[in-house]
């Protein structure tokens, strides 16, 4: 059996890893331990979030799936920030799991050019320092061009409850027992990491009256950008919010060292941003509650989860815990918390393409990449299979700059700055986050994807159709005149709008901080789509701030552009500090820009490159 591209595993990277390499003419294999948990779901029900359902988009706009499955699989959605500035906006739907797996296997099994097969990869086949293939459990070799590893928290998985330590993988499932050791062999550093689920709640048991409704948006929402919505606005799941309260808390310390990690019993470490809740009241003391939401998992059954309250407490604690909460004072525990280690690779071992530098055309993504969370799987799984066809078909690599995308942000981050813990996307990890919004997501990244191949025709057509729709309704506004009337006077004076003197376009009005597009329409109706009215209007009104934006990202670009050759030699620079060059020579940075985003490395660091390089290599 020979393949050009194996993927190894079926979450998230796994997922979108194969679909693009087979999307764009490779044939490829996706392997799992379980084809039945392909696209499973086994933490939060939901898709997307802060700074994540940007990534999505991302994802959607680059030719990948989850923003897809997402859209047809949900049954509530929402924006968040709303209120806030366009910069931080993003998605969240409450997926069903059922659904969502359901719909992504059905997609995957009529994808061309995509075999799938159910066995364990325990090793790689490897020749002089390159990939040959993989080698499963029983020592069946299987041949490939390029490899993949998107094998989540899988290697050498133990799930911890209080002092209970067990081999086994998310679910309790087999775990992969050797390949992180085989790939110690090769020279990969091999680190230990954490994270962990909340309990799950039957709804019967459950008392909402005590608890405050979250509601899905009335504004119709997809992250794809290829579909228009297919829910009932007015049918969306509702979803609750609770708060910890000082019963709850006394009982979690009380009990803090029969929790594994404060009881000695975990090794690995946990994600920062993602805090167990016996973490949480350690590390904030002085918070008198958290809130926590309860979210349905599925129509299918009657479990939900209850969202920030991870632990890994005994399960007779963890009873007390739940019922000392308002509302679930009855609650019946379906399935207890529990904590996950696992083994990862150290990042700062592979390249901004994802491809390792340890072993030539073996690409990594996921949380075997020290990430967490399925949306900073997904946009990985979708660059390791972009990367790994274009090497197979001797084209330049595709990298995201910071500029580009929060694609690119984590990449750039995980590469340059390496990670000790679950790495989680933020917004305030992109410096250009203006630039890198939810609604422009298509307008930064469809161009780019066109060039690699990694959409269709249609979806580039759709792009297009979008970019004239948006030029189109800008000039619509540009040619409306509003005429100053009494009737004019005393709709803006019923809004404590101050009113313009003499007559104005409706674009020139929309500058205007008070002044926004939904109260132009109560003016004149604009005939264009939701996400093109909003689209222009970000555009109108940051544009100051955008332009702005854009003066940073060419500084950038342009230290971006000094490349550093790849045979230099760092031993040979003299009065660089000693950890400077101990990380140089560790990250192996492929332009100035990125060598001044190592951790260690100093402006002094710099300035002496600067000069080596103009010295030895010519550079200006």
């Amino acid at each position: 059996m020979k393949y050009e591209v194996i993927v190894v595993g079926g979450g998230h990277a796994g997922i979108e890893a194969s679909h693009i390499a087979a999307k764009m003419g490779h044939k490829t294999l996706l392997i799992t331990g379980n084809i039945n948990n392909i696209g499973d779901m086994p933490c939060n029900p939901s898709i997307g979030g802060t700074a994540k359902g940007i990534i999505v988009r991302e994802v959607d706009a680059l030719g990948g799936l989850m923003g897809k499955i997402a859209d047809i699989s949900h049954f509530q959605i929402k924006m968040l920030n709303n209120s806030k500035g366009p910069a931080v906006r993003s998605l969240r739907c409450q997926a069903d799991k059922v659904t969502y797996k359901e719909n992504m296997q059905t997609y995957l099994a009529k994808q061309e050019n995509l075999e799938i097969k159910e066995k364990m990869v325990e090793d790689l086949w490897v020749e002089n320092n390159k990939v040959k293939g993989i080698i499963l459990e029983d020592n069946t070799k299987i041949e490939a061009q390029a490899v993949i590893l998107t094998t989540g928290t899988y290697l050498k998985a133990n799930i911890l409850i209080g002092s209970e330590n067990k081999e086994g993988g998310p679910h309790g499932e087999k775990r992969s027992n050797h390949l992180s050791d085989n790939l110690k062999k090769y020279g990969f550093t091999i680190q230990r990491l954490k994270t962990g689920t909340p309990v799950r709640i039957e709804a019967s048991s459950i008392d909402f009256s005590k608890m405050h409704e979250e509601v899905g948006d009335n504004i119709p929402w997809t992250f794809s950008f290829d579909n228009p919505p297919t829910y009932d606005i007015n049918h969306q799941q509702k979803c609750y919010l609770i708060y910890t309260n000082p019963k709850t808390h006394k009982i979690i310390l009380d009990n803090l060292e029969k929790s594994a990690m404060y009881g000695g019993y975990v090794t690995g470490v946990g994600p920062r941003y993602c805090p167990s809740i016996e973490d949480k009241l350690v590390r904030f003391k002085d918070k008198e509650r958290h809130q926590l939401f309860l979210e349905p998992e599925s129509i299918h059954y009657d479990d939900w989860y209850l969202q920030g309250f991870s632990t890994s407490m005994p399960r007779d604690i963890q009873e007390q815990m739940v019922k000392s909460l308002e509302g679930l004072e009855h609650a019946k525990i379906t399935k207890y918390a529990y904590a996950i280690e696992y083994d990862a690779i150290d990042p700062l071992q592979i390249k901004p393409t994802l491809e390792t530098k340890v072993i030539e055309n073996l690409y990594t993504a996921g949380q075997i990449n020290g990430t967490s969370g399925y949306e900073e799987a997904a946009g990985q799984g979708l660059i390791a299979g972009i990367n790994a066809c274009l090497k197979l078909e001797q084209k330049e690599p595709f990298i995201l700059k910071r500029s580009d995308a929060y694609i690119g942000v984590l990449i750039d981050d995980l590469v340059t700055k390496g990670t000790k813990e679950p790495y989680r996307m933020l917004t305030s990890r992109a410096e250009f986050r203006l630039l890198l919004r939810h609604d422009n997501a298509d307008l930064r990244l469809r161009p780019l994807a066109k060039k690699v191949g990694s959409i269709t025709k249609e979806q580039y057509e759709n792009y297009e159709k979008r970019v004239n729709q948006i030029t189109e309704c800008t000039n619509f506004l540009e040619e409306t005149k509003l005429k100053i009337t009494e009737e004019i006077k005393q709709i803006f004076n019923e809004k404590n709008i101050p009113c313009p003197m003499t007559t104005e376009s409706f674009l020139n009005l929309l500058k205007r901080p008070e002044i926004t597009i939904s109260f132009l329409e109560e003016l004149k109706e604009i005939p264009y789509p939701y996400d093109i009215k909003e689209e222009v209007e970000i555009q109108t009104k940051y544009k100051g701030y955008i332009e702005k934006t854009y003066k940073e990202v060419e500084k950038m670009k342009k230290l971006e552009e000094k490349e550093i050759p790849k045979d230099i030699d760092y031993q040979k620079i003299k009065n660089l500090a000693s950890e400077a060059r101990q990380k140089l020579e560790q990250v192996r940075p492929v332009s100035i820009g990125q060598a001044s985003r190592i951790s260690g490395v100093n402006p002094s660091d710099i300035a002496i490159l600067n000069v080596y390089l103009k010295k030895e290599y010519n550079h200006e």
